[in-house]
């Protein structure tokens, strides 16, 4: 009689780790150092990675290839860090220090934006800046300006495209002060670029 582990060989049949730092290292760095920004962090989560789908190795179920799998296994633990982070660790003072920051974008009597704050048109189209590596590079400075929660919540909803639920689960924030980072985040990634992009 064989052993569960054996009973069904085809789900660990698919899975190679001898490649996966050959064939996959490099792309998870990529996918993590876009939402993390820290090179040291990211590497260290790439082995997380790899040693955590060893571990797991007989629940791969070979519903999705072995990148995709390893990638759900690399972006939980992002969720994880961006869980961390935003428990606590950005002090309140930077908070409040972004949020004055933002109290002059608009009038207190009509709501609008104040003249010297209005947007300004990005010289470029927004299909061509967004493959512009000076243009992700300046993005990427100014996400790092972000307080830790501020910064978890943008990017999983504008780089993972998250639904909002989840990330107020994940996150354990309320829908109310989901929408309030998020505006804030986008004010302050605005004001950020408007400076040093255009």
């Amino acid at each position: 009689m064989q052993s569960d582990k054996t009973a069904n060989p085809a789900s660990t049949r698919s899975l190679n780790p001898n490649q996966w730092v050959i064939n996959y290292a490099d792309y998870l760095y990529r996918y993590a150092i876009v939402r993390i920004n820290q090179e040291e962090q990211c590497r260290d989560l790439v082995q997380e990675t790899f040693l955590a789908a060893l571990e797991k190795a007989d629940q791969f179920e070979g519903r999705s290839t072995e990148k995709t799998w390893l990638t759900a296994i690399l972006r939980n633990k992002i969720i994880d860090l961006y869980r961390k982070k935003s428990s606590g660790l950005a002090p309140k003072d930077e908070v409040r220090h972004h949020e004055v920051l933002q109290e002059d974008f608009f009038d207190a009597e009509n709501g609008h934006w104040n003249v010297e704050h209005q947007p300004k048109a990005f010289a470029a189209q927004p299909d061509e800046v967004i493959q512009n590596r000076e243009f992700n590079h300046i993005l990427q400075m100014c996400m790092k300006k972000l307080p830790a929660l501020w910064f978890a919540v943008f990017s999983m909803k504008h780089m993972d495209e998250e639904q909002t639920e989840v990330i107020c689960t994940e996150l354990k924030l309320s829908h109310s002060n989901f929408w309030v980072i998020i505006h804030r985040a986008k004010l302050s990634l605005r004001a950020c670029l408007e400076k040093n992009w255009i």
